[in-house]
């Protein structure tokens, strides 16, 4: 790919683009980088490589985190400004960069290289990777910006369920003594993993980034009426800078609501599988063996991608604002169940966690649209990147809270339903903040808008060209589907299968 085809303006659809293939060049990257959440299933065989702590090898997690939340901050005016095809093919070399390096420092008994690889490489390419595609989706569906952005964020949540199967049999292909019931293996196989990961994800991210494209100038779907979206409480058709934009109360509210709805998800995410098990103990036993709570964590795990399309689709109808009083006020609900009730039953723990995960899920997803509706269309990429702080903070802060009220409660093995009610309380009182805040959202005062500029005649009048229906596809079409849709497939077919145990 010449350097050249990066630029913006060599990525302007021409006319008889179909924008169906965006969402499929989005979810190329998303599937990618959602490996993050699937660094458990080599956690254990890093510890007895490096003869080190899990605090210290977790910590490669947490720099890759917090990078992203600081690089989507720092890059996203240059995504905006860049294109989405730069952006996509910068993330793609972070992040594959960052396996390699790790793998260089895996098989060097270098930790920090590690560190330095995943963690702080592979982090930036998280973050430009994550809000690479999010403003282009939204000007190419602006009849339904939620839909498309779910669909993109649901790969996000998808990838671990991915990675994870498909972690564990290559490291089994390359270790025979890999141990699938304690999950360690050799330190040269998971040197071998990051290597074929970090191929892997440089095709496919690349695949990505050559499908991407933007409108044109005045570009519109055939039908949209701009005029009617208006009419929608908080929608707006003005824009505002990113500068400007947090300088507004409504950044900060969204900003909160972020925040409290992420901390109280990762509350659950990050202790799912001794929280089942710990729920249902008698003594020092549990009636949840270790194989159906992974069972239970990968069938979060589906709730997570589901609620990001679902519930992100449904905010098209409801309104971004109700369906955050959903995400949060249902939430409240949920987690006193969850908190009081949780133990009478598996199958209601399950369900109950799932649906809140769901809402985290969601959370994610909808806030782009969100940002869309506050903030228009000019900066939005920008502005979400600088949203994603708060899910920096909430990655610190949620698992902060729950470790803390159960190290005071007893060692682990030992803690039961009743040790995890605090915690759980405490998320009460987090959503219930959030909640707060989101009421609190109104319009963007227009003193923050940007002074209106229209697109040449010419412009809007040949951009219309450019709707095609699915029906009039090309088989590129059916092919970028199918390459996203195969490896998704295959995750939800592990997911199922594990998570069957569990019932």
């Amino acid at each position: 790919m010449s350097l050249a085809l990066l630029d913006r303006h060599h990525t302007i659809a021409k006319p008889g683009f179909n924008r169906w293939l965006i969402p499929p060049a989005a979810l190329a990257v998303h599937l990618c980088i959602g490996q993050v959440y699937a660094t458990s299933v080599y956690k254990a065989s890093l510890v007895k490589h490096f003869d080190a702590s899990l605090t210290s090898i977790g910590i490669i997690f947490s720099i890759a985190i917090v990078m992203l939340g600081v690089s989507a901050a720092v890059f996203g005016t240059w995504v905006d400004s860049g294109g989405p095809r730069r952006a996509m093919f910068t993330a793609a070399l972070f992040w594959s960069g960052g396996f390699m390096i790790g793998s260089l420092g895996i098989a060097t008994d270098q930790l920090w290289l590690v560190y330095l690889g995943y963690g702080f490489i592979g982090g930036i390419g998280l973050g430009i990777g994550y809000i690479s595609p999010v403003s282009t989706l939204i000007k190419w569906f602006p009849d339904r910006p939620g839909l498309a952005t779910g669909m993109a964020i649901m790969g996000f949540g998808g990838g671990a369920m991915i990675a994870s199967p498909l972690s564990s049999k290559l490291l089994g292909i390359y270790d025979d003594s890999y141990d699938t019931a304690t999950g360690i293996a050799s330190g040269s196989a998971v040197a071998k993993l990051f290597v074929t990961l970090g191929l892997v994800y440089l095709v496919l991210m690349m695949f990505g980034a050559w499908l991407i494209r933007v409108p044109a100038d005045g570009w519109k779907p055939q039908g949209f009426d701009e005029s009617k979206v208006k009419t929608k409480a908080l929608v707006t058709s003005d824009n505002v800078s990113a500068d400007n934009a947090i300088r507004t109360p409504q950044f900060w509210f969204l900003w909160v609501v972020l925040f409290c709805n992420v901390t109280a998800g990762i509350g659950i995410l990050e202790q799912a599988a001794p929280m089942i098990q710990d729920f249902f103990r008698e003594g020092s036993a549990s009636s949840v063996s270790a194989a159906s709570a992974a069972g239970f964590v990968g069938l979060l795990s589906l709730f997570n991608l589901a609620g990001r399309f679902l519930w992100s689709s449904t905010s098209d109808v409801v309104g971004r604002k109700n369906i955050y009083v959903v995400y949060l006020g249902v939430g409240i609900i949920l987690y006193a169940l969850l908190a009081f009730k949780g133990s009478t039953s598996t199958t209601l723990f399950a369900l109950l966690a799932g649906v809140i995960l769901s809402f985290y899920g969601g959370g994610f997803a909808t806030v782009p649209a969100y940002l869309r509706d506050l903030f228009g269309t000019f900066q939005v990429g920008a502005i979400h990147g600088r949203l994603l702080t708060a899910w920096a903070a909430a990655g610190v802060v949620g698992p902060l809270i729950v470790n803390r009220f159960l190290d005071a409660q007893g060692e682990p093995g030992k803690l039961n339903a009743a040790d995890y009610r605090p915690a759980l309380l405490t998320m009460v009182g987090i959503l219930a903040v959030g909640f707060i805040a989101n009421l609190l959202i109104r319009p963007v005062a227009s003193r923050f808008h940007e002074e209106e500029s229209s697109a040449p005649a010419e412009a809007q009048v040949a951009s219309e060209e450019h709707d095609v229906a699915v029906a009039a596809s090309t088989p590129l079409i059916f092919i970028a589907w199918i390459v996203v849709a195969m490896p998704l497939a295959y995750g939800v077919y592990e997911t199922v299968v594990k998570a069957a145990d569990l019932f």
